[in-house]
């Protein structure tokens, strides 16, 4: 029976519901095999974000609804000095509930790559459900965070810092960690802050630690190999496509690939030469 209620834990409820464990951090067992094992951490600490981002919007809530409550009952009071508070809590409202949905829909997606990974009788459907929910590629053999820089990962990251202006933070809430691009926002598209760590500790980005982790954030940039790697992984993208495009429209011997580019015989090839 999942012990947790989705009022006040929904990020736990939904781990507890999918993958039937009560403890979230169950899942990051460092006995598992590498790529399951850091899916169950990517999990546990979803779970934990999910969570604490519902906890402080039910709180800002709760605020706003002791302030309108008795105007709602029909109460005559007086509202001065309460406009600025609303004003505040509004914005705070609207931003911690989006900020919700998304880590709501990120944790989705890992509990899915989660369940994807484990053992059952199909093993060809288990990795093709984590390539569809994580858009997993190949990854490095040996590593135990292949997941955080496999397929396009990497190279979405190393191409956002090069935009400019990408920033490491972590929350003074809850201690989660998140990134913000140079207008404050989240990066588009999504860049993980676990890929991220990744590359800094590859040395292909250098994070600027002289600055705060909460504000303004620590600025990424790339360092001269992690501009080395950029400029691999693009012109590596060119070949590939054009590698796979020469596979696909190589001829069978004696068969015709298009029947338009087929040589005029017969009836059809004397009326040709007559015009």
């Amino acid at each position: 029976m999942n012990p947790h209620d989705p009022a006040q834990r929904p990020g736990a409820h939904l781990v507890s519901e999918a993958l039937s464990v009560d403890d979230p951090w169950l899942l990051s067992d460092p006995d598992q095999s590498g790529s399951l094992s850091v899916l169950g951490r990517m999990v546990a600490v979803g779970a934990g974000h999910v969570d604490d981002l519902h906890n402080e919007l039910s709180r800002r809530a709760r605020s706003a609804i002791e302030i309108l409550e008795p105007v709602g009952q029909g109460a005559v009071v007086n509202m001065r000095g309460s406009h600025g508070v609303l004003a505040t809590i509004g914005p705070q409202i609207e931003v911690l509930s989006a900020r919700r949905g998304a880590a709501y829909e990120h944790l989705t997606l890992a509990v899915s790559a989660y369940r994807g990974l484990l053992p059952g009788p199909d093993p060809e459907r288990s990795s093709k459900v984590l390539d569809k929910d994580l858009n997993l590629g190949e990854v490095e053999p040996g590593r135990s965070d292949d997941v955080t820089i496999a397929g396009d990962r990497r190279l979405q990251a190393l191409e956002a810092v090069e935009g400019g202006r990408l920033r490491f933070h972590q929350s003074g809430l809850s201690g989660d960690i998140y990134l913000s691009d140079g207008q404050g926002r989240r990066p588009t598209p999504e860049v993980w802050p676990e890929t991220v760590q990744q590359l800094v500790a590859d040395g292909l980005l250098d994070q600027d630690t002289s600055e705060g982790l909460y504000r303004p954030g620590q600025l990424l940039s790339l360092t001269a190999q992690g501009k080395a790697a950029l400029r691999d992984a693009r012109t590596a993208t060119p070949r590939v496509s054009a590698a796979l495009s020469r596979s696909d429209t190589t001829a069978i011997p004696g068969a015709v690939a298009d029947p338009s580019a087929a040589p005029a015989t017969g009836t059809a090839a004397k009326s040709s030469r007559s015009r």
